[in-house]
């Protein structure tokens, strides 16, 4: 399945357009992680633990808007944007969205 940011594929034709389809997971840190980032945070340096959680969770959330793409009968999604959004202390949602396609 081709994912972009734009609204266009170079070389392919937009033959249908199903609609918004979308994908999210909302994460809590771990207190372990937390002790982590706070010696990072005094050293400085990236803090490995939560990069390896957002891209985690980037992933789960591009995955679950492929599947609603798919059961659509996409063959891509365009204008594919990411969010996200502080839900409570030491839990984040990220959010995948764009526009499903079937091209040729």
């Amino acid at each position: 399945m081709i994912i972009t940011t734009s609204s266009q594929i170079a070389g392919k034709e937009i033959k249908k357009t199903f609609g918004v389809v979308r994908g999210n997971t909302i994460r809590a840190r771990h207190i372990g992680k937390d002790i982590l980032a706070v010696f990072k945070n005094l050293f400085g340096g990236e803090i490995q633990e939560y990069t390896k959680l957002l891209a985690e969770s980037r992933d789960q959330s591009i995955d679950r808007m492929l599947e609603e793409a798919k059961a659509l009968g996409a063959n891509a999604v365009v204008d594919c944007r990411f969010s996200t959004s502080y839900l409570m202390a030491n839990a984040a949602e990220i959010l995948v969205y764009g526009t499903a396609v079937y091209v040729e």
